[in-house]
């Protein structure tokens, strides 16, 4: 478990720090709230993924399942974030900058959903095996 945490540490560190600098040279305070609200919506989507992959899983009480939850919600939304977060920041200080049209800005966020959409199809699959190992493992250790 230790090395679980010590890993979700790790991957929110890389996150907050790419966004920043991807933020480019928008006001910190700003940059704050972006990243706030960026880690916000990740885990919500994040959140909502793992509620629609639970369904048919036997998890044998409550705790079992929230203590999952809470280990791969957290895991998942940090990878998920530094697939759209960086990227979305450079967009937002290109804008800043006058160095992107918006009708470039709508192409490129087009591009990213599309592209985020695919990763979350393909994180369901994941994230139902993973929760169907760990309870194997658990199992065996009975």
């Amino acid at each position: 478990m230790t090395f679980i945490i010590i890993t979700a540490m790790i991957v929110y560190f890389i996150l907050i720090a790419w966004t920043w600098q991807s933020l480019g040279s928008i006001e910190n305070t700003k940059k704050v709230v972006m990243i706030v609200i960026g880690i916000i919506l990740v885990y919500g989507i994040t959140w909502i993924i793992f509620q629609t992959t639970k369904e048919g899983i036997d998890y044998q009480n409550i705790e079992m399942q929230n203590s999952v939850q809470n280990m791969l919600v957290a895991i998942f939304s940090g990878i998920n974030g530094m697939i759209v977060m960086p990227q979305m920041a450079k967009m937002l200080d290109k804008i800043q900058e006058n160095e992107l049209e918006k009708e470039e800005f709508i192409k490129r966020i087009g591009i990213l959903v599309i592209i985020f959409v695919i990763c979350l199809m393909i994180e369901r699959g994941y994230m139902t095996d993973t929760q169907e190992g760990i309870l194997k493992v658990y199992h065996s250790r009975q």
